[in-house]
């Protein structure tokens, strides 16, 4: 059985479990607290050198680390990832544009404001978030102004990776009214069969 090193607050932890709630795989999902610093343990350490989450154990034995690469293992030969090569692609250009230009914004933005004290710098930390956070947010208006998913008009995982902090955006005082395409999105993916919250165990 796989064995997932999860937070329940973490979005690219989340993305791992609504990946697997959609395949129906059944998994061991071990809660770790990375405000306390159960990340950071030797024992942990060993499963992932980088020490976050998530991470997964494969039945093998073999673990996977980073969000997005393990949800691209999972998502193979099934209805979430293409067979087109170019179609593919394009997941994979999603997934990429999530990491370098959306996450490092409003995912970090979230995380100050919810888990740490609120200090001059953090509050400046999350001013400079805002400008690059609203332009990643207008890239994906543009996109879906005209399409229902992200790529060849099916649930992809390119939804699902870009739709985890999305959808908790207004935790990172990020404010979608000036989206209606993403927010029509939003809830197209909220509909699919198999979709779980980010706080459901």
């Amino acid at each position: 059985m796989l064995k997932l090193y999860d937070n329940a607050d973490s979005g690219n932890a989340y993305k791992v479990r609504l990946v697997l709630a959609h395949l129906g795989l059944p998994f061991e999902r071990i809660q770790l607290d990375t405000d306390s610093g159960e990340t950071r343990t030797p024992e942990y350490l060993a499963t992932n050198p980088n020490g976050k989450v998530p991470a997964i154990v494969l039945a093998n034995g073999d673990v996977l680390c980073e969000s997005n690469a393990i949800i691209f293992y999972l998502a193979a030969g099934t209805a979430l990832l293409p067979e087109d090569n170019l179609e593919r692609a394009k997941v994979l250009q999603w997934m990429f544009f999530e990491q370098y230009s959306h996450e490092p914004n409003i995912a970090v933005a979230r995380h100050v404001l919810k888990h740490l004290e609120l200090t001059d710098e953090r509050r400046a930390l999350v001013e400079s978030k805002r400008e690059p956070g609203y332009r990643a947010l207008g890239v994906m208006e543009g996109h879906l102004a005209d399409r229902s998913f992200f790529v060849a008009e099916q649930f992809t995982i390119a939804d699902i990776a870009l739709y985890a902090y999305t959808h908790v955006a207004g935790e990172g005082d990020f404010d979608l009214a000036d989206f209606p395409a993403i927010r029509g999105w939003l809830t197209r993916v909220s509909r699919q069969p198999g979709h779980i919250s980010i706080t459901q165990p």
